[in-house]
């Protein structure tokens, strides 16, 4: 049975996400910093929480290391996306955005560009507001990706 990992710090979906997964007969594990409160999502059945050190990609590290061939992870992290790729399993961003094979590397490449112009003193901006629609959209591309027997 695939499982619905949630990289939880500061995810805006997790609610949705867990409402979604249950409706899909799927295990959920919660994965954060020791500074996030997950227990007002594990009070639920089928729902499990894993606290991680407060170190850089520890909660991607942890999510890793017990993912399997499609499983599914939110998560707004590019690098952590292309590592469950890697995997055999499915991404999608807490907008909806599904992660694919074949255009990770490309997006790789955008974020160490904006890492690097950020480094050097330049601004790339923030991503807007999150909004009701954000939470639909993402709603509707995690009902669909779960629904999905294949990876994309």
């Amino acid at each position: 049975m695939s499982t619905l990992f949630i990289d939880a710090d500061a995810c805006p979906v997790t609610r949705e996400a867990i409402s979604i997964a249950r409706a899909h007969g799927m295990p959920v594990v919660l994965v954060a910093n020791g500074t996030q409160n997950l227990e007002r999502h594990t009070m639920r059945n089928g729902v499990e929480a894993v606290q991680v050190s407060g170190g850089r990609d520890a909660a991607d590290f942890a999510i890793i290391e017990r993912l399997q061939p499609d499983d599914a992870v939110v998560t707004q992290d590019t690098g952590l996306a292309a590592m469950v790729l890697g995997r055999g399993a499915r991404a999608i961003g807490p907008r909806g955005r599904i992660f694919h094979l074949a255009t990770i590397d490309a997006e790789m490449e955008v974020r160490h560009a904006e890492q690097k112009l950020r480094r050097s003193g330049g601004r790339t901006g923030g991503p807007p507001r999150f909004t009701e629609e954000d939470r639909e959209h993402f709603a509707e591309q995690l009902e669909w990706l779960l629904s999905r027997p294949e990876r994309s």
